[in-house]
């Protein structure tokens, strides 16, 4: 059996991270979308279930967590696997107006985009209650019918083998908020600085390299970032500007 790399020890520490953190008021849903009410949800959870690939002929429904929900699952899971889909990589390339952002700094959100490989988890979910997760699990990831359009099945592959498994990406197609690749640098100033009612970028980048630290998956450009982030925050820090950047709704 291989062994886990040993953890190593992050540059974004909770210290530094707690110099991002600032109150936010969550000014809600923005009004030019379609937001999904509770039907709207059961009923896009009842299609993709409609259209999952067979499992090792089980039928089983199983989800690719790459961020928050590795460190934050939505609900008790039947069976948790590391496993890796080709095709897909980490990336910081949508913009987020709300939750750890706000419209006066923007931050940005990590989603699944085209290319490269990504290591991560898969969920199965548990057969007598899968219907009820996948509802929970949209509504934290989603809002809108607009959103939908950014949930597909992937082949996912672990150590006992492919499964098709649910995974949330970036639709390019969502113009507004689509940002595309930004540079490793320009990325870390974003998230050195944006923050919302549910906490800071940096919080969100800290939880989810440690998490990954911890299951012995490296991500080389999560690392690289981490790293970046903490310069940029003890450089504001040390320039005097970590009071006008943490500001309530401020930039």
């Amino acid at each position: 059996m291989t062994k886990a790399p040993k953890r190593r020890v992050m540059t974004l520490t909770s210290d530094l991270v707690a110099l991002c953190a600032r109150p936010a008021v969550d000014l809600g849903p923005d009004l030019k979308y379609e937001y999904f009410d509770d039907d709207d949800y059961r009923a896009a959870a009842a299609s993709l279930l409609g259209r999952r690939p067979d499992s090792e002929g089980e039928g089983a429904v199983w989800l690719f967590a790459y961020g928050s929900l590795i460190w934050k699952p939505e609900a008790q899971y039947a069976e948790q696997r590391r496993a890796v889909i080709h095709g897909w990589h980490r990336s910081f390339c949508m913009s987020l107006t709300r939750w750890r952002g706000t419209p006066e700094q923007p931050g940005l959100m990590m989603c699944l985009e085209r290319g490269g490989s990504c290591e991560g988890v898969v969920y199965r979910l548990a057969p007598s209650n899968e219907v009820h997760d996948l509802d929970l699990l949209l509504q934290r990831e989603l809002g809108s019918h607009e959103a939908l359009d950014s949930v597909r099945w992937v082949s996912a592959r672990t150590a006992q083998g492919p499964v098709p498994a649910l995974a949330f990406y970036a639709h390019p197609s969502r113009l507004d908020t689509y940002v595309g690749k930004w540079p490793l640098s320009k990325v870390a100033h974003n998230l050195a600085r944006a923050c919302g009612h549910l906490g800071s970028a940096a919080e969100y980048l800290q939880q989810t390299v440690a998490k990954l630290e911890e299951l012995g998956i490296r991500d080389r450009n999560l690392w690289a970032l981490q790293h970046l982030v903490a310069e940029e925050i003890v450089r504001m820090r040390e320039g005097g500007m970590m009071q006008e950047s943490c500001a309530v709704g401020g930039g």
